[in-house]
């Protein structure tokens, strides 16, 4: 606590001795008045806007065959994340000494099925399924390596914190040149 009151003491004693610099030595007005808080911070929204302007312009959209790796790479895991779901219900893969129901299965699998699908036919809403599902694996797996009770574990954490983060951070940079789709009566 007290190097924190020792640091405003030192900015505000800054702060006033930059006033003073600025303040006219022959005590008549100053030619232009202070900039207030609100200009200040006007002028670094605007410079802001300038720079994402600036990187939206330089982004080059797909072209209409082009698929970057990442987004095939995302394609082919969540059709194999729903396929190994599916054939190990028929298979009759036991978890915790039962069978899951059938309607969860379901809803995983086709869940899984259509972010292949909108992955694979470069759709907004594929790519950002996939950086969900991505995101949660993040979440769990980081949750269960404070879990970990031996190597094998912890490596397999480890494992798919690196894949599924990788992935997710390259999507995120083709999603910036997948053009999002125009709502139906919106005008821009």
């Amino acid at each position: 606590m007290a190097q924190r009151s020792s640091r405003k003491r030192r900015k505000q004693r800054k702060r006033a001795a930059t006033v003073d610099e600025q303040a006219p030595t022959n005590g008549a007005a100053a030619s232009e008045p202070a900039e207030s808080g609100q200009d200040q911070m006007a002028r670094g929204y605007a410079r802001g806007r300038a720079k994402d302007e600036a990187a939206r312009a330089a982004l080059k959209p797909l072209g209409q065959d082009e698929r970057p790796l990442p987004v095939t790479i995302a394609a082919v895991l969540a059709f194999a994340l729903g396929a190994a779901n599916f054939v190990s219900y028929l298979v009759g893969v036991e978890v915790q000494g039962e069978q899951p129901a059938l309607l969860g299965i379901a809803i995983y699998s086709g869940l899984m099925f259509t972010v292949a699908y909108g992955c694979f036919r470069m759709r907004y809403w594929g790519v950002l399924g996939m950086e969900a599902v991505l995101a949660l694996a993040l979440v769990i797996f980081g949750v269960l390596l404070t879990k970990a009770e031996g190597v094998v574990a912890l490596l397999i954490a480890l494992a798919v914190i690196a894949g599924a983060g990788t992935l997710f951070w390259k999507l995120v940079k083709v999603m910036a040149r997948i053009q999002m789709p125009e709502r139906p009566g919106s005008a821009r």
